[in-house]
């Protein structure tokens, strides 16, 4: 099964080779119809501290690397 894969921002990079990305995705209101925009934040491993805020980033499923970081930065794309 293949990988999922998001693209999202840099919030917080305060911590040693793990950054906050909040990613962003838009959904229909069953009833309204009208278009809201929902977000979540996800705790990504990056390998050599080289994200800094405001990046935009995509980051990829991994294998558990701690309790909540299980996705890695895998390219920083701007």
């Amino acid at each position: 099964m293949p990988k999922r894969i998001m693209q999202g921002v840099v919030v917080s990079n305060k911590m040693d080779k793990t950054v906050v990305v909040n990613v962003e995705r838009r959904t229909q209101h069953p009833l309204y119809k009208k278009f809201i925009r929902r977000s979540k934040k996800y705790v990504a491993h990056d390998e050599g501290n080289a994200c800094n805020e405001g990046d935009v980033v995509q980051i990829q499923e991994c294998r558990p690397i701690s309790k909540r970081k299980t996705w890695e930065v895998i390219t920083a794309a701007e």
